[in-house]
């Protein structure tokens, strides 16, 4: 029994200008999957596929603007691929943003709702994983977030120390998925959230159950009847597990 990372989802007021900005970004496509909902993907991957962490834009009445927990890192493959994409994004709608960052290599930005996100400068870790370097969550332990991640999921850790864990897919394709540690961790409820997978054959009441034992708490975020099970992690990161496909 595991799950997987298949993608980041996003809360928006208005879902398709939202993921057509990240589809854009990206340089993937768009589907829907009903009303509200819109979906940014890679071109031409059959789904399920471990090289892409898709990202999911629903609509929702109040879209909270906090102190994110949770971003994505682009990756570029040079200095000028960087200064290229960070123009292009900008055209997009995209916004320059200061959290405090001061003099680095990486340009943090806003999407068009105000969701923050990185450019990273050119990084070989990063060389294979596609425009999305890495899906980045903010956490006060990040060892204690990969016990937790890393039973989980069926991800491999790669890296663990006091500031740091990164987990990949296994089959070691596709982004990382990174928990930073941050000085101050705003507990306020985000735009940004985890959305796992059970594996086809396996039950989704099983894994909620056993993410329950190793510390995930029930999250009530206003969903309502839906057949998907909304968590937190033991950070009070809300994630979602879907149905099993």
């Amino acid at each position: 029994m595991a799950l997987r990372l298949v993608q980041v989802n996003f809360k928006a007021r208005d879902d398709s200008a939202l993921g057509r900005f990240w589809a854009d970004a990206l340089g993937w496509g768009v589907s829907s999957e009903g009303p509200g909902v819109t979906n940014v993907e890679p071109v031409g991957v059959v789904l399920p596929d471990p090289v892409a962490v898709c990202v999911d834009v629903v609509t929702v009445p109040d879209p909270k603007t906090v102190r994110y927990r949770a971003h994505l890192d682009l990756a570029t493959t040079s200095e000028a691929h960087q200064a290229e994409l960070v123009a292009r994004l900008v055209e997009l709608g995209a916004t320059p943003a200061d959290v405090g960052q001061g003099d680095v290599p990486w340009r943090v930005l806003a999407d068009p709702e105000g969701n923050l996100f990185c450019v990273l400068e050119p990084r070989s870790i990063y060389g294979d994983t596609g425009p999305i370097a890495a899906v980045v969550v903010n956490c006060a332990d990040p060892r204690a977030m990969a016990r937790f991640w890393g039973e989980a999921m069926d991800w491999t850790l790669h890296e663990v120390t006091d500031d740091l864990a990164r987990l990949r897919s296994a089959k070691g394709v596709g982004p990382y998925l990174e928990f930073v540690r941050t000085p101050t961790v705003n507990s306020v409820y985000g735009r940004v959230h985890l959305d796992l997978r059970p594996y086809p054959g396996d039950d989704q009441a099983s894994e909620v159950a056993r993410l329950r034992t190793l510390g995930a708490t029930d999250a009530d975020v206003g969903q309502g009847d839906v057949p998907w099970v909304c968590l937190a992690d033991p950070e009070g990161n809300e994630f979602c597990v879907l149905t099993p496909g």
